[in-house]
């Protein structure tokens, strides 16, 4: 069996308080990509998670040990692991093969929703890969009509910028909205993408509250955005908690023409959107 996981996009980002297990309110729009790592699933005579250039465990190997737990009596498996979405770059790689995997156990493990939630905050969006408006710390989750045709340029500057430091510093830089705002933004973003729109439609909602703390991290992310808008992206913003500078454009002609034209060392044109995620 083959199986993708789809790369996550934050459309936007929209950054509230911080809870009191740790984690953060947030308000924000996750799209697929058709950018996506493959999955190979083959009978084997012992569980084994093989994800090549990748060290130590993953999260696809935890949701395998996980359904166990939990009494899924499938056959041992051998879950290879083909890394195409860029590692740690905010594009929810990890998080998409956890969720991947805990899809072969749909109908056979009870609340796959809440297994994934314990795995970690992007996983439950990812068991039915979306459009949708994301609350909580990840936890809640609102599909969305499939959005108009569109594409994205991404700069993933390397990858390697860690979650936990760029939520520090947006800590540290004293970032974050009230829950009065959340709950206005999440309204607004309801009504702009609820009749299928393209996200080109609503640029002035497309807003990452971490760009400032990853920059502050990652200065380089902000040459990545600015050679995104002279490349003709009609929005640029930040993926997730980064380092992955994002540009949108209306199609994937217009969006390969711009990757053509960058001068970096890692560029890649996708489509986005569940509908496009096989094509």
């Amino acid at each position: 069996m083959l199986v993708r996981a789809p790369a996550k996009l934050n459309l936007c980002l929209y950054l509230g308080a911080r809870r009191e297990d740790g984690l953060h309110e947030l308000c924000s729009l996750f799209e697929p990509l058709a950018l996506a790592d493959l999955i190979e699933v083959t009978p084997a005579d012992r569980d084994e998670v093989v994800c090549p250039g990748v060290e130590g465990e993953n999260l696809a190997a935890r949701a395998l040990a996980a359904l166990r737990e939990r009494g899924w009596e499938h056959e041992p498996l051998r879950v290879e692991i083909e890394k195409r979405v860029p590692v740690a770059a905010g594009l929810g790689g990890g998080s998409g093969d956890a969720a991947a995997v805990l899809r072969l156990a749909a109908g056979e493990v009870a609340d796959l929703q809440r297994l994934a939630a314990e795995l970690g905050a992007d996983v439950p969006s990812q068991l039915r890969p979306s459009l949708a408006l994301v609350r909580g710390a990840g936890e809640r989750i609102e599909p969305l009509p499939e959005p108009a045709e569109h594409a994205a340029v991404l700069l993933p500057g390397g990858g390697g910028l860690s979650t936990a430091a760029v939520f520090a510093e947006a800590d540290r830089l004293g970032l974050g909205r009230g829950p009065e705002e959340l709950e206005e933004l999440a309204a607004r973003l309801r009504e702009a993408a609820g009749a299928g729109a393209s996200p080109l439609a609503y640029p002035e909602l497309l807003v990452n509250d971490l760009e400032p703390a990853a920059l502050s991290l990652r200065p380089e992310i902000g040459e990545a955005l600015r050679a995104l808008r002279t490349a003709g992206a009609q929005v640029a913003i930040l993926s997730g908690s980064g380092p992955t500078a994002v540009g949108l454009f209306p199609d994937l002609a217009a969006a390969q023409a711009a990757a053509e034209s960058l001068a970096a060392d890692e560029v890649i044109a996708c489509a986005a959107g569940s509908a496009r995620l096989t094509r």
